[in-house]
Formats: structure tokens, C-alpha cells, sequence
């Protein structure tokens, strides 16, 4: 079922976007070289215990998942693009960071990923691949209108994926989100415009195209939650909690 959102509880979520965007921001400043993960997971945790926020993560046990999931961040690094768990690993400069992070604040929920580059070593492949992933996020977004399909939104991404010449996965994407941080529908990133659900005002979603280098197939880690590109190839990830409302797409993930 699919629960359109009032403007005040749009509003709402975009607090909790706003929290969101901004711890992520300041943990994208503390990723250097020299810089452990699990650093940054226990700094994502002080953040969200000052904010009063309740992470999304925390006990998390889907059905894909080894769960209980005991982080309240995932930190992925080069090819492993989805559910990084947080563990002893030490950032080397040229490493690919991506950070999806997940909280709840007066019961609304949000959120995003991003992934970017540590230190001052950057392969130039790397930096195309991010910037596909962005791009691709600012198409589906601007394909989130009223009256429009939900396979615009993947027919958008999808788009982006394929003339830069990368694979896309279709097992994981992107989802509604609202009272909790999965709800329907799922939101594929490769689909067919005019497909699916019709977009309304109060649909609230977030959008989430990620893919490697190299194959759109995923291997799992032995933790049970890391997902990695089966062929080492390095990924990337993009996210952002939107609405869809009578003037348009309006992102929430977004420091105010």
C-alpha cells in the first residue's frame, strides 16, 4: 500500500532529510586517507544520539540481509557498492567511499548515499563512474512529476546508465519511504517510460542508481550484508528522499 504524504508531513521528512544530508556531509569531510571505517560508524552514531534521531539501521533484519544489522551506517569501499558493514579497514588515498545512511525523527524517515573519492589520488574512471550515478539521480528525479508513470523514473536513470556504457542491476533500487525507510513501491533503475504506477502528489521515494565499472552482477561477503561487483570492478552510489508535488519533484535529502 502506498501512503501519500500531507504538505506538513512532507515538511516533516524534510527535517529528517535535512539531518540526514548533513551528517553525511560532514563525514564525507572526516573520510581521508589514514581514516578507519569503524571511525566513522561510531561518529555516525554520536551525531544521530545529539540529534535525538533513531537510525533505521539499528536491528534491521530483511530477508536478504544476516541480520540483525548493528551499525547505523553503510560504509562500502571500491567494488562492494550496497550494505557495507562497517569494519576494521583503514581509507587508502584513491579509495571509492560510498555512505547510505537511513534515520527517523518524529516518526518520519529518510534517506541517502553518496559516494566519493578519498584523498587526492583519483582515477579518472572512478570519477566518471560517480558522476554517471549523479546524473542518473538528477534524470529520475526530474522524471518524478504528477500524472507521469513510476517507469519514467527508472526509464531515466536507466537512460543514463546506458549511454555512459554501464550495466545496470535490477535487483536492488530504489523504494517508497515515509513512516519507515522501505515502503512501496520498489523503483527499479532500468525500466520502460509510461510503465507502472501513476505518479501523485504526496508520493514520497527514494531514488537510487548505482552500478560498477564493469558487470551488474553482485557477489555477497561472508558478513552476510556486503554486496560487491562480481568482477572486483569498482561501484558507485547515489541517493536522495524526494516527494512528488503539485509543483514537482522536490528533494528532502538537502541541508537547509
Amino acid at each position: 500500500m502506498i501512503e501519500l504524504k500531507t504538505a506538513g508531513e512532507i515538511d516533516k521528512m524534510a527535517v529528517t532529510g535535512a539531518f540526514v544530508a548533513s551528517t553525511l556531509a560532514t563525514l564525507a569531510d572526516q573520510a581521508e586517507p589514514g581514516v578507519n571505517l569503524l571511525h566513522l560508524e561510531h561518529r555516525a552514531r554520536a551525531l544521530v544520539a545529539e540529534r535525538g534521531a533513531v537510525s533505521c539501521y539499528w536491528d534491521y533484519a530483511p530477508s536478504f540481509g544476516r541480520g540483525p544489522f548493528r551499525n547505523v551506517i553503510c560504509l562500502s569501499v571500491n567494488d562492494a557498492v550496497l550494505h557495507g558493514l562497517p569494519h576494521d579497514y583503514v581509507l587508502r588515498d584513491g579509495d571509492l567511499l560510498t555512505m547510505d545512511f537511513a534515520v527517523s525523527i518524529d516518526g518520519w524517515a529518510a534517506d541517502s548515499a553518496v559516494t566519493v573519492v578519498v584523498g587526492d589520488n583519483t582515477d579518472p574512471a572512478d570519477s566518471a563512474l560517480v558522476a554517471s550515478t549523479r546524473r542518473a539521480l538528477a534524470a529520475g528525479i526530474a522524471a518524478a512529476v504528477p500524472g507521469g508513470h513510476l517507469g519514467d523514473v527508472g526509464a531515466a536513470i536507466g537512460a543514463v546508465a546506458a549511454a555512459d556504457g554501464y550495466a545496470v542491476n535490477t535487483d536492488f533500487g530504489g523504494h517508497g519511504i515515509g513512516r519507515t525507510m522501505h515502503e512501496d513501491p520498489h523503483v527499479p533503475n532500468r525500466d520502460r517510460p509510461g510503465r507502472g504506477l501513476r505518479l501523485r502528489p504526496g508520493m514520497t521515494l527514494a531514488l537510487e542508481p548505482w552500478w560498477g565499472r564493469g558487470t551488474n552482477r553482485l557477489t555477497v561477503d561472508p558478513d552476510g550484508w556486503t554486496l560487491r561487483s562480481a568482477d572486483g570492478s569498482n561501484t558507485a552510489h547515489s541517493e536522495h528522499t524526494i516527494a512528488v508535488t503539485e509543483q514537482g519533484p522536490r528533494i528532502l535529502t538537502v541541508v537547509r
